[in-house]
């Protein structure tokens, strides 16, 4: 069976790639025909020189090897060397070539066999090429695909693929018989650079004589396409003073023609500059960067450079194909001039105190360009205004410095005053400028001060003067003085007070001396930091003034004593075994603190309980015996200053039984409350008692006469009631019943308490009994009372109890009173119900006043022996009911 060859073989590779490679070729090779490849890049990566042995073969860059013309080989084996150069390393190697022409004995195809039955059998892709735009003839024929099935059998071929059955439609077509293939018409690379066709091999029995055979068609590129930029106009900026090799911009071009060959190998030029000048800018041929070349860029004289920038192909070889474009490059202005100044000198004027004036515009030159930093001015006095007298500013219209006073200038102390000005711009000076620029420019201004006819000078606005507090009324002292600043003297000048807050002070019209017209004192002015301001007027001959502030230190005396500040003090004994007391005073610290506190004047029994020691410069602590009675205290305390200064002041000390003394404070008000009661209440008790007497006489004297009362049962019948409050008030009479007054919210204590008698201690209560004993008493409507009088005799032998009975039997009932008394309506506990009252001690010399008794001496009764008439009367009337 035959198979499907091309007319040129397939090569192939055997061995290593730097020594050997072999090629299986016909025995016959037509010119500029590829016989196979090799991988040099193997053997050397970066070979510059690629040489052939052998001139009948070339070597391409992609390693294709084509014959250079129509080759006969005599023998079966043909040999050629590939030498490898890199220039740079200086290496070279080198791949040897062999071609080999083996015969092949043709099979005859028996019926029974199958085209397709080797496995062997298969196509290799024949490398075919044609050029672009070609001139023909057409159609052109390209290469001969041919089976060496066709040596034993009919064989026809076809093809298909992009330019046969697919656009570009009938572009090839190959002979059925010969397997020729021919091209129809011109084709343009840049469209269509590769068509992969597909050959067939088929016997005339319809088998295929063998697989489907890949048959790429390359199309080889003609410089058909010039370069073109990628801009028509480019605009570029470039400072100007700019150094030598500063990028300006880029320029780029584009090429349609076969990348990566001579076709689109690019070189960029500068064909022409407008203006005219020496060279300036440069473009690199290869990258298209536009950098300068000169330094001499200055946009003071070119502002703008218009280049005409070419791009060739091939290299920029003569017959390559170009195109040209503009490029516009605007030079950006620098600070690479200075302000200068007209001139080198100014002079001008200005009266004496006047200020916030323009005196002076000073204009200037720069080259740079209008309206920026680079041309904006900045002016600087560098000298002559140490006083602050002068202020420069910039008009920004027309960059002109502006000189003006700020403040009054004096002629007397200066006729002129010379200042030197300088000037810069907003930015600093380019860099290469700056070296060359040693100093700013500089120009002096002479300003002459005129005379004017000036008012009288406060200076300095604020004078001092000391005078002592307590001073004598008349005394004299200096005055606040302004002076003529024509004269330097005060002659003319009068004095005016305008502003005296306490009028201390009375001021001389001619002298401007100060007269003291009231009693200074310091601390009742409470002046701020012992300074008193006078505000003076002064006037000259032709009523010019003006205004100053005479400052008065006030020098303290020590004419204020310390004092305490305390008046009340409570001590609570359980609590406190001291308090501390304290003073001040408003005179200066060197006649205050420290401060001496003493005891002055007090009794023996106070000087033996208290005493008095220092705590610190302004404070005392006064402390007492642990066995002083619970009382209230006078205390005299003397408190000396440093200077001998001393006040006494005699305090109230309070020593009461307490854990805290807010309990002592309530007592002490409730005492002085009930005590003004207590008082209105006996005075009411009193006439209450004598209008019920009054009535009961009355009655007694109209209604009986003649009876008498029994002078033995006196004792017995007549109760003394001490009322101290509006009450309730009982008095039991011998036969039981019970005499009762108006108040019948409570009920007291029924039967007469006797006179209690002390004797070592033991205290007895007389007082009257029925049937009913002291235990026989209960609570009645929530008061709880002792009511043995109802109903039954009384019997008066019984009536008597020691204390400790009376004491046993009262105290419960009086804590259970106090329970139920404590409590508000709504059961809960309300302190403002039962308050704790202070001990006063024993041995009042008025005995003690219960609820119900009156203690009294043993001989209290004794007055019923001699009752007047009418008290007689009475007791006769009470005896009989």
């Amino acid at each position: 069976m035959g198979r499907l060859k091309p007319l040129m073989p397939v090569f192939c590779f055997a061995g290593e790639a730097c020594e050997k490679v072999i090629f299986n070729v016909p025995s016959k090779l037509e010119a500029d025909k590829i016989i196979g490849r090799v991988n040099w890049k193997e053997c050397l990566r970066s070979a510059g020189l690629i040489q052939s042995s052998d001139p009948d073969f070339r070597v391409l860059e992609d390693g294709s090897v084509y014959t250079a013309g129509a080759v006969v080989l005599s023998d079966k084996k043909r040999s050629f060397t590939i030498r490898l150069s890199d220039l740079k390393s200086q290496t070279q190697k080198e791949i040897s070539v062999l071609l080999e022409h083996q015969e092949k004995v043709l099979k005859k195809r028996h019926t029974k066999e199958t085209v397709l039955k080797r496995a062997k059998r298969r196509w290799a892709p024949i490398p075919c090429s044609m050029q672009e735009n070609s001139l023909g003839p057409f159609p052109l024929f390209l290469q001969q695909v041919q089976s060496d099935a066709a040596q034993n059998y009919t064989v026809y071929y076809s093809i298909s693929g992009r330019g046969v059955d697919q656009e570009p439609l009938n572009l090839f077509f190959i002979e059925r018989d010969t397997g020729n293939l021919y091209c129809t018409r011109p084709v343009d690379r840049e469209e269509y650079d590769l068509f992969d066709l597909i050959a067939y091999a088929s016997t005339a029995d319809g088998y295929s004589a063998d697989a489907p055979l890949p048959l790429p068609i390359r199309v080889e590129d003609d410089n058909d396409n010039r370069p073109i930029f990628t801009e028509a106009v480019y605009n570029f900026e470039v400072p100007e003073s700019s150094r030598i090799g500063t990028t300006v911009g880029v320029v780029c071009a584009t090429d349609r023609d076969e990348p990566d060959t001579l076709h689109t190998l690019l070189k960029y030029s500068i064909v022409e500059q407008k203006p005219r000048l020496p060279g300036i800018f440069s473009v690199h041929p290869r990258t298209g960067v536009i950098s300068t070349v000169s330094h001499h860029i200055d946009r003071e004289v070119t502002d703008t450079y218009t280049l005409i920038m070419r791009v060739q192909d091939m290299n920029g070889e003569y017959h390559g194909l170009d195109s040209t474009s503009t490029c516009v490059i605007t030079v950006k202005d620098s600070n690479d001039n200075a302000p200068t100044f007209r001139q080198n000198a100014y002079e001008t004027s200005v009266e004496e105190n006047k200020y916030n004036v323009e005196i002076l515009r000073i204009p200037i030159d720069d080259k740079d360009l209008i309206n920026t930093a680079n041309w904006r001015a900045n002016f600087t006095i560098l000298k002559g205004n140490e006083n602050g007298h002068f202020k420069i500013t910039t008009d920004k219209a027309t960059n002109e410095g502006v000189l003006c006073v700020v403040k009054p200038l004096n002629y007397e102390e200066n006729h002129q005053v010379t200042l030197e000005i300088g000037v810069n711009n907003e930015v600093p000076f380019a860099r290469d400028v700056a070296s060359r620029v040693i100093t700013m420019n500089r120009a002096l201004v002479t300003v002459l001060v005129k005379d004017q006819d000036e008012g009288p000078e406060c200076s300095p606005a604020a004078q001092d003067v000391r005078i002592k507090e307590n001073s004598v009324v008349g005394s004299k002292f200096n005055g606040y003085k302004a002076y003529d600043p024509e004269t330097k003297n005060s002659n003319g000048i009068r004095y005016k007070k305008l502003h005296d807050p306490k009028e201390w002070v009375n001021i001389d019209e001619i002298s401007g001396l100060i007269t003291v017209s009231k009693t200074l004192d310091r601390e009742t002015a409470t002046p701020q930091n012992d300074i008193y301001n006078i505000t003076v007027l002064a006037v000259d001959q032709g009523d010019r003034s003006c205004t100053g502030t005479l400052v008065v230190n006030v020098e303290d005396v020590n004419d204020n004593a310390p004092e305490i500040l305390q008046d009340y003090l409570i001590i609570c004994k359980s609590k406190m075994g001291y308090t501390d007391i304290s003073a001040v005073d408003p005179d200066e610290p060197i006649h205050g603190p420290p401060f001496h506190f003493s005891m002055a004047n007090t009794s023996p029994e106070v000087n033996r309980i208290w005493t008095i020691s220092k705590v610190n410069d302004t404070a005392a602590r006064l402390a007492y015996q642990k066995n002083a009675d619970i009382q209230e205290y006078n205390i005299p305390v003397t408190v000396k200053d440093r200077a001998g200064q001393s006040a006494t002041k005699t305090l109230r000390v309070n020593l009461c039984e307490c854990t805290h003394p807010s309990q002592c404070w309530a007592s002490r008000s409730a005492g002085i409350s009930m005590g003004k009661w207590a008082i209105l209440a006996i005075l009411l008790g009193i006439g209450l008692l004598f209008s019920v007497l009054l009535t009961l006489v009355c009655g007694i004297v109209s209604a009986r006469k003649g009876k008498k009362f029994p002078e033995d049962l006196a004792q017995q019948n007549l109760i003394i009631s001490n009322t101290e409050a509006p009450g309730d008030d009982r008095v039991c009479s011998a036969n039981g019943f019970i005499t009762q007054t108006a108040n019948n919210s409570s009920q007291g204590y029924c039967g007469t308490m006797g006179s209690g008698v002390r004797n070592g201690g033991q205290e007895t209560i007389e007082m009257m009994k029925g049937h009913q004993t002291l235990d026989s008493c209960r609570v009645a409507g929530h008061h709880h009372t002792l009511d043995p009088c109802r109903g039954g005799h009384v019997e008066m032998d019984n009536c008597r109890y020691t204390y400790s009975e009376w004491h046993n039997f009262t105290q419960p009932r009086l804590g259970e009173k106090l329970q139920v008394c404590n409590h508000n309506e709504d059961h809960v506990p309300s302190q403002d119900y039962v308050l704790t009252y202070t001990y006063e001690g024993r041995g009042s010399p008025a005995g003690s006043v219960g609820c119900c008794s009156e203690k009294q001496e043993e001989d209290g009764l004794d007055f019923l022996n001699n009752l007047e008439p009418k008290f007689l009367t009475l007791a006769e009337t009470c005896t009989k009911r």
